[in-house]
């Protein structure tokens, strides 16, 4: 056997959607299997109606973060190129294997306008029949047909399916399939325009390329027996299907752009690493044979096995989602975790204060980037706060123990030298003992007292270690005069 060749084969037609990264990873990984697999990027711009400027570049840059480097593509060329559709129809490629598909009876020209069509669709209507274009130019002659071309008539290529027997294909996760002749419908294989559509131009592309595992959307489970046809039609080996099931926002919705939906770029701005967000699309629909849940990409060419790629459509959990992402995060070395997080820091703390020390303190906390900019506005600027917040029944404090405490904190913390957390923590400790109280009843108003906050990345030592004595002091003294007026 050769190598394993996959294609992803995107219409630049906006952001990445969730469920487009998620085939582009799985044919990643099912070529990486292979030692010597070839993974191609190949643009499909004929639908030129729908096309976005800008949006190829999102593809790029897209997976250039993702770490899916395509082995053959636009921008990087191979063998087999171009690898952009709209440059393989100025050479006239398409067209060329059209007309060899209709001398191989495959596909037949069509004169017929829409008005026909659209009587045909409303007559079969009425009888309450599901619509099958049934063309009667399939009637017409190779050799009439090119003659009426040359005359300037307007046509297209549309398919020819034999109107009996059955088409089988097996599919990777679906099984083998069987569909009658008879319910497909001949489908328009080249436009008026001389463009292909995308039922001819991936089957010939991807035969020129050499694509041996064809991975794509479920939707086009239904379009795999007349692309088979095709291949039949040709005489050229059909590849191994692995079509995805459907990424979904809730039981009945699929995840949608239009919908509303985060895209790959949505999510890498409310601040996903582009890691994470590969590692959870990664095992949606797919399940790894043990209970491991963070894979690097390396780990995911390792495990992956289409074998275990579900049926039903895999619900998209931002829930999930997050949780991966935390994982990720906590799973840094602190050096590179203060590298990533800095920027985020210094936009929220603009005071001289020790950020590497807060990255430490965020890091077990933080599930996403974005949180970070409001989880640490409080070191600039004590915020007000209602007396209210003191009241607290897992902590067993109210005001009037918050008061107490405070004050005797205020007392040991005016009394040190040497401003470190250690010592801080060693002299605060003897606080409960002496006030027969529990820890959370001195630790939690201290916290809410130089904070402003209830809830915050860091422990009230964590916290009056990093804003220093003085202004530890000056806002403890603050809170104190709060809560005794």
């Amino acid at each position: 056997m050769g190598e394993i060749r996959t294609r992803f084969a995107p219409s630049p037609t906006g952001y990445m959607h969730i469920g487009n990264l998620r085939t582009a990873l799985w044919a990643y990984l099912v070529a990486k299997k292979d030692p010597n697999g070839k993974f191609l990027l190949r643009i499909e711009d004929t639908d030129q109606g729908r096309l976005v400027e800008g949006a190829t570049d999102i593809i790029y840059q897209t997976m250039e973060q993702c770490g899916l480097k395509h082995d053959e593509g636009p921008d990087v060329g191979g063998p087999v190129g171009p690898y952009v559709q709209s440059e393989r129809v100025k050479s006239g490629l398409y067209m060329d294997y059209a007309k060899k598909l209709i001398h191989r009876h495959g596909a037949h020209y069509c004169f017929c306008d829409q008005e026909m069509i659209d009587t045909q669709r409303e007559i079969q209507e009425a009888r309450g029949e599901s619509f099958k274009y049934d063309d009667p130019c399939k009637n017409i002659s190779i050799e009439e047909a090119e003659e009426r071309i040359k005359n300037g008539e307007s046509f297209v290529v549309r398919q020819t399916i034999p109107t009996s027997g059955t088409t089988s294909f097996h599919d990777e996760v679906f099984g083998t399939i069987t569909v009658e002749n008879e319910t497909l419908d001949e489908s328009i294989l080249i436009k008026s325009d001389g463009f292909p559509t995308y039922n001819f131009a991936n089957v010939v592309d991807d035969h020129l390329m050499g694509i041996t595992d064809v991975v794509r959307g479920m939707e086009y489970l239904s379009s795999a027996p007349k692309y088979n046809l095709i291949y039949e039609a040709f005489d050229w080996d059909i590849p191994r299907y692995i079509h995805c099931p459907p990424v979904m926002k809730d039981e009945h919705n699929k995840l949608s752009k239009r919908n509303g939906d985060a895209s790959f770029q949505d999510l890498v701005a409310k601040g996903y690493l582009p890691e994470a967000i590969l590692n959870y699309i990664a095992m949606l629909g797919w399940s790894p044979e043990n209970n491991q849940e963070i894979f690097t990409l390396e780990e995911l060419v390792k495990a992956f096995n289409v074998k275990h790629i579900g049926t039903s459509g895999a619900i998209f959990d931002p829930v999930k989602l997050k949780s991966i992402n935390g994982l990720w995060l906590r799973g840094m070395d602190i050096d590179t975790y203060y590298e990533l997080v800095k920027p985020y820091i210094d936009k929220a703390v603009k005071g001289d204060f020790d950020k590497k020390r807060i990255a430490e303190i965020i890091q077990p906390r933080v599930e996403t980037l974005a949180e970070i900019e409001e989880m640490l506005d409080f070191f600039d600027t004590f915020p007000s706060y209602e007396n209210e917040l003191y009241i607290n029944k897992k902590m067993k404090t109210d005001e009037t123990i918050a008061l107490e405490s405070l004050k005797a904190s205020y007392e040991v913390l005016e009394g040190i030298n040497q401003w470190e957390e250690p010592i801080l923590h060693d002299e605060l400790m003897k606080l409960p003992e002496k006030l027969e109280k529990k820890n959370g009843q001195i630790l939690f108003p201290l916290r809410l007292a130089i904070s402003g906050k209830q809830f915050t990345p860091g422990g009230a030592i964590e916290i009056a270690g990093i804003l220093g004595k003085e202004e530890t002091l000056r806002r403890l003294k603050l809170s104190i005069e709060q809560l005794e007026k």
